[in-house]
C-alpha cells in the first residue's frame, strides 16, 4: 500500500504504509524554519554582549524573514526543474551553512549574513513542507496533515525562544546555532532513505526556462525596503521606504504574470475572480492585517495595565494554541460544511482585530483571551480547507507553485503589516519614545487602521468558499 493508495484519513495504514513517518519526517522542516525564526529573541542579548551591534538588533530579524520570503516565493519553480527531495536537501544544507556563519560571526554584521543565508534555507524548508504533502498524499487527508503542521508551527514557534535561552545559559548562544546546523546536516542526509518513492510531479518536456532572478531581485529589494520602513522613526522616511517597497513588490508581480514558462506564482495569483487568487489575496490581507497585537501588544499592554511579561507572554500564547487546537478538530469535516468553516474563520479573525481595539485599551483579561483566540482560531479553521481548495484549483502544472506561494504570500503579508504597524505606532507617539501617553494614543489605531484590510481579507474568503470550483487533473 502506498500514500497514493490511500483515500480516506486511516492513520492506520498510514503508519503501516509508511506515510505517516514520512509526513513527521517533511514536517521537520517546519522545526527548523519556526524554531530558529524566534530562537534569537532570547539569545540576542547574549549575542550583543559578545560581539556588539546593538544598533542592527532589529535587522537580525528582518533580514531572516527576508530570505525565507525570497526563498519560498522561487522553491516552487525549483520543484519543476528537480524532485522535492533534492530541493529538500539543497535547502536543509544552505540552512545549516547560514547557522554555521552566524554561530562563528565574529560581529554582527558577519551575524546578519548568517541569518540571511539561514533564511533562505528555512524558508524554502518552510514551502517545501506544504509542497510535499500535495505531492506524497492524496487531496481527501490534506486539510488533516495541514492541521497537523499548524500544530508542528505552534510548538515550534513558542519552543524555540526556550531551547535558545536553555543553550545560552548552559552552553553559550554560538552552540545553540551549531545543534541545529548538525540536526539540519542530518536532515538533509536522511532525505535519501526516507523520500526514495517520490511520486511523479508534473510533466517536463526537458527544457528549462532561465531562473527568474531578476524577479527575485525586485521581491527582495521591495521586503527589504519594507523591513527598513518598520525600524524608521523618521515618518516621511518610512513612508518612502514603503512606498518603494510596495512597488517593488507590484513589479515583481507584473513581471511574473508576464513570464509564463518560468512563473513563481501561479496565473492570476491576485484576480479574486478566481478561486487560486482569492485564496491567495485571503492569506495576505489577513496575515497583514493580524500584526499588531504579536508586535505591539506587550508594550501596550506593560504600559497602560502594568502585566507582567508573563501574563502578556501567556495572552500572546493562546493565539498559537488556539490556532493549532481548533485546526485539528476541524481537520476531520467534511468537504460539504468546509465553505462554511472557512466563512466562519475569516470573520473570526475580523472580530478579533475588531475586539482588540477596545480590549487592549481596557485591559480585561478576559476580553483579550477572547480575541486572541478568535484571531488564532479564525486562522486554524480556514487555513487548512483553504489550502486545499486553492491548490486543488490551481491549473495543470501548476501546483507546485500555488502550494509553494499560499505560504510566501502570507509572510509577505506580515512583513508588510509589520511595518505598517511601525508606522502608525511612530506616528501615534511611539518616535518620541515608548511612554504610556505613547500607548495611550497608539493603542486604538494600531488595530482600527487594520479593519479595511482584514475585512478585504474575508470578502477574498467568501469568495473562495462560495460554489464548488472545477479541479486540475
Amino acid at each position: 500500500m502506498t500514500a497514493g493508495d490511500i483515500t480516506r484519513p486511516d492513520w492506520g495504514s498510514l503508519w503501516r504504509s509508511g506515510a505517516l513517518p514520512r509526513f513527521c519526517f517533511i514536517s521537520l522542516g517546519i522545526v527548523f524554519h519556526a524554531g530558529t525564526e524566534n530562537m534569537v529573541s532570547t539569545i540576542m542579548p547574549a549575542m550583543v554582549r559578545d560581539i556588539g551591534g546593538v544598533e542592527v538588533t532589529g535587522w537580525i530579524f528582518a533580514i531572516y524573514e527576508v530570505g525565507s520570503i525570497v526563498a519560498g516565493a522561487a522553491i516552487g519553480r525549483l520543484t519543476t526543474y528537480w524532485p522535492v527531495r533534492a530541493n529538500l536537501m539543497a535547502a536543509a544544507i544552505i540552512f545549516a551553512l547560514g547557522c554555521l556563519a552566524t554561530l562563528a560571526a565574529p560581529s554582527m554584521y558577519w551575524a546578519l549574513i548568517g541569518r540571511l543565508v539561514s533564511g533562505l534555507g528555512g524558508g524554502a524548508l518552510l514551502s517545501l513542507s506544504f509542497i510535499a504533502v500535495q505531492r506524497y498524499f492524496p487531496s481527501t487527508i490534506w486539510p488533516r496533515l495541514m492541521a497537523i503542521e499548524s500544530v508542528v508551527w505552534g510548538v515550534s514557534a513558542f519552543t524555540g525562544p526556550l531551547y535558545g535561552a536553555a543553550v545560552t545559559m548552559v552552553l553559550s548562544w554560538r552552540w545553540a546555532f551549531a545543534i541545529l546546523a548538525v540536526a539540519a546536516i542530518g536532515f538533509a542526509a536522511l532525505c535519501v532513505p526516507v523520500l526514495r518513492h517520490e511520486p511523479e510531479g508534473p510533466a517536463r518536456d526537458g527544457t528549462r526556462p532561465r531562473f527568474p532572478m531578476f524577479r527575485l531581485t525586485c521581491l527582495a529589494l521591495g521586503i527589504t525596503a519594507i523591513s527598513a520602513a518598520g525600524i524608521e522613526t523618521r515618518g516621511y522616511l518610512a513612508a518612502a521606504l514603503i512606498g518603494a517597497g510596495l512597488a517593488g513588490i507590484a513589479a515583481f508581480f507584473a513581471l511574473d504574470a508576464g513570464n509564463r514558462g518560468s512563473r513563481l506564482f501561479p496565473t492570476a495569483a491576485l484576480d479574486v475572480r478566481s478561486p487560486v487568487g482569492a485564496g491567495i489575496v485571503m492569506a495576505g490581507t489577513l496575515a497583514l492585517a493580524t500584526c499588531s497585537f504579536g508586535i505591539y501588544g506587550p508594550l501596550l499592554l506593560t504600559a497602560l495595565h502594568g502585566f507582567a511579561p508573563l501574563k502578556t507572554g501567556l495572552i500572546i500564547a493562546s493565539e498559537s494554541v488556539s490556532w493549532s487546537i481548533l485546526s485539528v478538530i476541524v481537520s476531520g469535516a467534511s468537504q460539504a460544511v468546509e465553505a462554511r468553516i472557512i466563512r466562519t474563520g475569516a470573520a473570526m479573525v475580523v472580530a478579533g482585530i475588531a475586539g482588540f481595539a477596545w480590549a487592549v485599551p481596557d485591559g480585561s483579561i478576559g476580553a483579550l483571551l477572547v480575541c486572541a483566540m478568535l484571531q488564532g482560531g479564525g486562522f486554524g479553521i480556514l487555513w487548512p480547507f483553504a489550502s486545499r481548495r486553492v491548490v486543488e484549483a490551481a491549473l495543470p502544472g501548476e501546483r507546485e507553485i500555488t502550494a509553494g506561494s499560499f505560504s510566501s504570500v502570507q509572510r509577505i503579508g506580515y512583513a508588510v503589516g509589520g511595518a505598517t504597524a511601525g508606522m502608525i505606532a511612530n506616528a501615534n507617539g511611539f518616535a518620541g519614545g515608548f511612554t504610556r501617553a505613547a500607548a495611550s494614543t497608539a493603542a486604538v489605531p494600531l488595530f482600527v487602521y487594520f479593519i479595511p484590510v482584514a475585512l478585504v481579507g474575508c470578502l477574498a474568503a467568501f469568495r473562495l468558499a462560495r460554489g464548488a470550483f472545477a479541479t486540475s487533473p
